[in-house]
């Protein structure tokens, strides 16, 4: 008799184990919200959401993107990091977020280092600066001379302080000695609205979100910071290498991270179901129509970048002495 209930409870523990088991096996088993630490509008929304839409395949669950904003992006990446650590919530990781914010803001609350898991850099974008058609010039030269002859004249619009609009504007400055007032928005999405309507007349922003607005001659690029000239733009807008301004040089990235303790699993289905769905010929496009580059890295080496333009942007603010106004 007690052998019986011994085989009996065996067998109903086996029972119980199986759905825990396949459970646990199951990830992901519901919708993943993707937090966009920007409003709507900007480049890390406008990538995030070519993804979004077409990851469910792949990942076999859909991603619903939410837009997380303000404080340079730093209220997005705290929703993230103080997330279970399921891979139910995932970020969009930017430079802004965790290098250029973190670098300038002591009080921000995380280290960019230790407190996300990286997952995959899908793509490195160019920055530009453009002006509204009612500014005096319309190139890097006009636009300089423009500036030196009326310091304190003019205002650029960010994403927000912190962001690398805002440190990539005060290195500029610096470098280039002319002066700007900074004006801060939640996300480079209102930024470039204020910008495209007249009120503000200088924005530092990531090229795919500026680029529709430069076709439409609605804002006129004057620098850019790329490896080389982009066909997707004029043929004489120059590189801030070009003008002497090497250090100003750096393009933007947009991978996806999560809170730190991400399992391997959770972690390898993620970076596989992004690597696919952004590899798909319409998707790629998609994202390369902007001015981006496809970048597809493994969660080692985005970890090495994150580290490396933190560590470059901390050096900026040390040696600009950058401080939050």
């Amino acid at each position: 008799m007690k052998l019986v209930k011994l085989l009996a409870g065996i067998a109903g523990a086996a029972v119980m184990a199986a759905p825990v088991a396949a459970w646990a096996q199951a990830y992901p088993n519901k919708p993943v919200r993707l937090v966009v630490p920007f409003a709507p509008g900007g480049t890390t929304d406008i990538i995030a959401r070519v993804i979004a839409e077409t990851v469910g395949g792949p990942f076999g669950q859909p991603m619903g993107v939410e837009n997380k904003a303000g404080g340079g992006g730093s209220i997005g990446a705290l929703e993230v990091i103080k997330s279970p650590t399921d891979g139910y919530v995932l970020g969009m990781a930017t430079v802004s977020t965790t290098a250029a914010n973190p670098a300038i803001n002591k009080r921000i609350g995380y280290d960019p280092t230790v407190d996300f898991t990286p997952i995959i850099n899908i793509a490195a974008t160019p920055n530009v600066i453009a002006v509204h058609p009612s500014f005096p010039a319309r190139d890097y030269k006009g636009f300089i001379a423009e500036l030196k002859k009326n310091p304190g004249k003019y205002s650029y619009a960010s994403s927000g302080t912190g962001g690398i609009g805002h440190l990539q504007t005060e290195l500029f400055k610096s470098l280039a000695g002319v002066f700007m007032t900074h004006i801060p928005y939640r996300g480079a999405g209102p930024a470039l609205n204020d910008t495209v309507a007249g009120q503000v007349p200088i924005i530092f922003d990531n090229l795919p979100s500026a680029l529709p607005f430069i076709r439409d001659g609605r804002l006129i690029p004057i620098v850019v910071a790329a490896p080389q000239r982009l066909s997707v733009l004029p043929a004489g807008v120059p590189t801030f290498k070009e003008v002497g301004l090497e250090p100003v040089n750096r393009m933007a990235y947009y991978g996806v991270l999560g809170p730190k303790g991400l399992s391997k699993e959770v972690i390898d289905k993620v970076a596989a179901a992004v690597k696919r769905t952004a590899e798909m010929p319409d998707v790629k496009k998609r994202i390369e129509d902007t001015g981006s580059l496809l970048i597809l890295n493994t969660p080692e080496q985005f970890a090495q970048q994150i580290r490396a333009e933190f560590d470059v942007y901390k050096d900026v603010v040390a040696k600009q002495k950058l401080t939050l106004e």
